[in-house]
This record gives C-alpha cells, structure tokens and sequence, in this order.
C-alpha cells in the first residue's frame, strides 16, 4: 500500500499530516523521495497553495504516479476557503475532466476538503478551550462564535480578517497560548501534532457531529488501516 499526498499548504499540512498519518496508520513509512517508493510507503508534496496546486502541481504529481506506477492512492488535500465544499470539490473535478488528466488504472484519486481549513479541524479540541479566557482579543473572538460549543465548520469570520482560513488560525493561535502556552504557527504547528490532540479531535467528531469533513481524512486512513492488514492476514 502507497499513498502520494498533494497537500495544498505550504508549510502546515506537510508538518500535521505526516505526524496523524504515524497514529492512524502506523504501518506507513514516509519517503522523501516518490521514486524511492516500496511496500508501505507515503509521501507528501507541498502544492504551494491554490490555484497552483491545480493549475501546476496536480498535472505533474499524476504524471509522476504515473510513470512510477507504484502508488495505490493519489490523495489531494485542499482548504475550501471562501467556498462551499461542494463548490470546491466541483472545481477540481471540472478542472481534471477538462484537462483530459488521467491516473492509471492501478491508482485511485481521493479528494480530501478542508473547510474551511487544516486550523477549523484544529479547533475542534475542547480539552485546549478555555471557557473564560483572560486575554481580550480571545474573548472577542468567542463572544462571536464559541467553538467549544459550536461547529468551527460553520464560523465565519470577523474584521479585519479578509479571509476565513486568516481568522481561524489566529483563534486557533490565541485559543492555544490561552490554554498550554503554545506559540502555533503554520511554519512551526506545535501542539495539534501530539497523539492526545488528534484524539479530542476524533472525540469531538464522535460525539457532535461536528468538523464533518475531518470525517473523510479519518475514513480514509480507516480504510487504508483495513487494506494493509488484510494484506497482511492474507500472507
């Protein structure tokens, strides 16, 4: 079983995802090197945002799977931004249909939408909320929208943010340092890589429905979980 990861982030999602992957899955090994693939393996390239990681990336790494011709999985990670998820995921299969750009046979395209990014899913951990924040600016943001007890899926955004992603990682980054002292950046995600994160993230997934498209990420390394042990039971 091998995966090819095209995630849109620069920097995060190449940190975070690498870090999950190793508790989901921990029969994968991650490469760095897509033509050093084997048995087992992940690798992650980093489509430098949208819309190159359209435009550019995607028409390179499905040409790269292909020439390999060893990768089971190509699975692009893109942030929905100002779109619906439905509007996004439109976008990619328009796009991939129009260009005439095809995966072998052996290969399956799976389109993972953040939304509205990597830091929404982040801020589902109600362990690291803190209920009455001491610093202002945290308590403005919470007195718009509480997302201990509401779906940061759903969080607008306020001003001078122009963008949602914008808004919700500097909750994310407040929300954190309230709570644990953790300085979070995208370059640097401290604290949302640790096991115990990713675990209230589930939780909270579990027990409110919310963050529902974190839900695809996790099913998917369900499911790849699956495959490999069946492999393994099959040997």
């Amino acid at each position: 079983m091998n995966i090819y990861f095209l995630v849109e982030g620069r920097r995060t999602e190449k940190k975070v995802y690498p870090r999950w992957l190793e508790y989901l899955i921990p029969d994968l090994v991650e490469i760095k090197d897509p033509f050093e693939v084997k048995k087992n393996n992940f690798y992650i390239f980093n489509g430098n945002g949208f819309p190159s990681i359209l435009d550019n990336h995607l028409r390179n790494s499905i040409a790269d799977v292909n020439s390999i011709g060893k990768f089971n999985y190509l699975v692009m990670c893109i942030d929905a931004d100002e779109m619906q998820v439905e509007e996004r995921i439109k976008e990619v299969t328009d796009f991939v249909e129009k260009e005439g750009i095809k995966l072998i046979a052996k290969t399956i395209f799976y389109l993972i939408v953040q939304n509205r990014c990597i830091e929404t899913w982040c801020l589902g951990n109600r362990k690291d909320f803190k209920r009455n924040p001491d610093e202002e600016i945290l308590r403005d943001y919470v007195r718009f929208y509480n997302v201990r007890t509401h779906d940061p899926e759903l969080m607008g955004k306020i001003e001078p943010f122009e963008t949602y992603a914008q808004f919700h990682a500097a909750y994310l980054k407040k929300m954190l340092c309230e709570r644990k002292k953790i300085r979070y950046a995208k370059k640097n995600p401290n604290g949302v890589v640790e096991k115990t994160y990713l675990e209230e993230l589930i939780r909270r997934l579990e027990e409110t429905h919310h963050i529902t498209t974190f839900h695809i990420f996790l099913a998917f390394c369900n499911q790849v979980k699956k495959e490999i042990n069946d492999t393994l039971h099959l040997q």
